[in-house]
């Protein structure tokens, strides 16, 4: 079988395959339209996001077998296409969930105990402490919304931190030992804290927005490690200066490209986000240590081998 590369990913991926007699060619900087040109000489494409597998370039790719992401989102591939001409569909959450679940707790703690605040202010001469006392996790209630390979990973990590962690998933009986499975109305009425683990679809787009922030009944620290478009920005940026939004921790925003490369414009909200202390911005890296890059290719192997030994 013949295999097309489209992003740079761990070697171990071209290593193992090439093993077992896989045909591994990396095309890492051609456009959109030449990548099309070509696919119909594969048997299979492995990608991140650099580019859109849509059915235009589906139907172009006659002999393809298996579409491969190196990662957990599947909205830059037409799944449903795929999914009816007999590809088969191969992602690998598993492979990050740990990194993001310690990067939501990391981003939690350094923003509730004003951790960049009071280093900054130290490194610059001033030492404050009164204005810098922090906030506790013990005693509080966590909400997440999606329990799936994330949201699983993050009310683990949780369990040693004396919180009670709640969910809302549209699966039903998912409790399990480390977080009890609720109504949206209960996780409103009980979430001190707030955490989005959703893939991007019509039905989640925009899913945190005014309309959810205004039935939430207490003032609350709001994190996403999901996609930006979960997020109505400007309602967020709304609740935060009203205070309903005490903190927001960010990996994602809603003006990333597709790739996740850059932000594709700037505006108020985003500035406001980006000036406030009271939020933690990073650039889309919650699944993104050594450890996860690793893993993720080898979850890709190992479930490429199994479909196609």
């Amino acid at each position: 079988m013949k295999i097309l590369q489209l992003d740079k990913n761990h070697q171990l991926i071209t290593e193992q395959l090439s093993a077992k007699g896989f045909e591994i060619d990396d095309d890492f900087s051609s456009p959109y339209d030449e990548v099309v040109k070509k696919i119909d000489a594969y048997d299979g494409i492995i990608i991140r996001s650099r580019i859109p597998v849509d059915r235009n370039l589906i139907e172009h790719g006659s002999n393809l077998k298996f579409i491969a992401r190196v990662g957990a989102g599947m909205e830059n591939i037409d799944a449903e296409f795929a999914t009816r001409s007999g590809i088969s569909l191969i992602s690998s959450p598993e492979g990050n969930r740990d990194a993001v679940a310690e990067h939501v707790l990391g981003m939690l703690l350094i923003l509730m105990n004003r951790l960049f605040i009071a280093s900054n202010e130290v490194k610059k001469g001033v030492w404050k402490r009164e204005e810098n006392r922090g906030d506790e996790l013990l005693g509080k209630t966590f909400g997440i919304i999606g329990y799936g390979n994330m949201g699983k990973a993050v009310a683990k990590r949780l369990s040693g931190f004396g919180v009670k962690v709640i969910f809302h998933d549209i699966l039903p009986n998912l409790t399990d030992e480390f977080a009890t499975q609720v109504s949206l109305k209960q996780l409103q009425e009980e979430a001190d804290i707030l955490s989005l683990h959703l893939p991007i679809t019509p039905e989640t787009k925009y899913i945190f927005n005014e309309e959810l922030i205004s039935g939430m009944k207490k003032n609350l620290y709001f994190i996403n490690t999901a996609r930006g478009e979960n997020v109505n920005t400007k309602d967020l940026v709304k609740a935060m200066k009203s205070g309903k939004i005490k903190a927001a921790c960010l990996d994602v925003l809603e003006f990333e490209k597709a790739s996740f490369e850059n932000i594709t414009e700037k505006n108020e909200d985003l500035e406001y986000l980006l000036q406030s202390e009271n939020a933690i911005v990073t650039p889309h890296i919650a699944g993104w240590t050594i450890q996860s890059k690793e893993k993720l290719a080898q979850i890709i192997v190992d479930k490429i081998l199994a479909q196609f030994p």
